[in-house]
């Protein structure tokens, strides 16, 4: 009699969260990567588009070493919804339709050589590096687009993302990202609360006065209705 053995189950695997590396180097690099992701989500509340960062994007099935962390990413068409991981195999074969990597001395040839070339391969469409204390970076705001599977410099200034239609500007050692038509400044997440208490505070402001003009117009209508009960007791 023949034993017939069991097929070997398909080793499963793992495709780590963590690096076990800080989401920043700085505090600075840190507050910038949280006020890009806000402004951006922000910008894109209305709209089919997943925004994060410090995330890893797992672009080989079955290969955790095919793996890259962007500072900061967009890739539109996909639901914006917490993600531990980002498998492009899981998400129609989409990957990041633009990067934008905070750099340092430190990181400069990762964010130079290696991870262009990755994003380069995976079809991201706009790349932006941001060098925030000058340290190597000349201008420290460089962008590039894919041309025919090749990088090219964004000649534009201030640098314009197409994907996104927003201009990106370096000021006072951030990066804020402006509407093109409007000349709006996107908000970070300490402004955005900023305006909505001053908001609040008009709201609140304007209903007041509104209880006031009502409760004057009480007041004037029962006087005149004093008055004129007044008048008809006299006749």
């Amino acid at each position: 009699m023949t034993t017939l053995e069991r097929p070997a189950r398909a080793r499963r695997v793992h495709y780590p969260e963590s690096d076990g590396k800080p989401m920043g180097e700085t505090d600075l690099h840190r507050d910038l990567m949280t006020d890009l992701i806000f402004a951006l989500k922000w910008f894109l509340r209305s709209t089919q588009a997943y925004v994060a960062g410090n995330l890893f994007i797992y672009y080989e099935e079955g290969n955790p070493r095919a793996a890259v962390a962007p500072d900061v990413f967009v890739v539109l068409g996909v639901e914006q919804r917490r993600r531990r991981i980002f498998q492009t195999w899981r998400e129609g074969g989409r990957a990041p339709d633009v990067v934008i990597e905070i750099t340092s001395k430190k990181t400069r040839k990762d964010d130079r050589e290696r991870k262009p070339a990755i994003y380069a391969a995976l079809g991201v469409r706009e790349y932006f590096i941001f060098d925030p204390h000058g340290e190597y970076l000349e201008p420290p705001l460089q962008g590039y687009r894919l041309v025919q599977g090749v990088y090219e410099p964004i000649a534009t200034d201030p640098l314009r993302s197409e994907v996104l239609n927003l201009e990106l500007r370096q000021e006072d050692g951030m990066l804020r990202l402006y509407h093109p038509q409007t000349g709006e400044r996107l908000p970070t997440s300490d402004e955005e609360a900023q305006a909505r208490r001053a908001a609040e505070a008009r709201a609140a402001q304007l209903e007041a006065e509104v209880a006031r003009l009502r409760a004057e117009l009480a007041r004037l209508a029962g006087a005149q209705a004093a008055l004129e009960s007044s008048s008809s007791e006299e006749a």
